[in-house]
């Protein structure tokens, strides 16, 4: 594999990551808490993959500039701007959530988990838009 595959692979990680995520809600939902659990551990070790991947591609990479003129320009930029401004936020929020969770801390973790979820699947799934823009 080469840096040139890293953006591929990193898409196909975010990927992941929703799949799993819009399924650890579900089983969540479902009261399949050992499934929800597993879930939710896998989507951050696809996460994390994902963060190492990303810098190693941009640490060889440097920027990559968006080609789009007009109206999709200004789509771009805006997911883009709320992209990294949550996949920023996202990394302690999830690192709390996950502790509360594996602390049996239940009560704490579900109200960190109503901002958490969302946040982070809106991450990856933008992560996979921006993805197709760029590329």
């Amino acid at each position: 594999m080469s840096y040139a595959d890293l953006p591929a692979l990193n898409a196909i990680l975010n990927s992941v990551s929703a799949v799993l995520l819009l399924a650890g809600f579900i089983c969540i939902r479902q009261r399949r808490v050992d499934l929800h659990r597993f879930c939710m551990i896998s989507a951050f070790i696809v996460s994390t993959v994902f963060l190492v991947s990303y810098v190693v591609h941009h640490a060889h990479a440097g920027v990559i500039h968006y080609q789009g003129q007009g109206f999709l320009r200004a789509v771009y930029f805006t997911i883009l701007t709320t992209h990294t401004i949550l996949a920023i936020l996202i990394v302690p929020l999830v690192l709390r959530t996950l502790y509360l969770a594996l602390n049996s801390r239940f009560l704490e973790h579900r109200r960190w988990a109503r901002w958490t979820y969302p946040i982070w699947l809106y991450v990856s799934i933008t992560g996979v838009v921006i993805y197709e823009m760029l590329y």
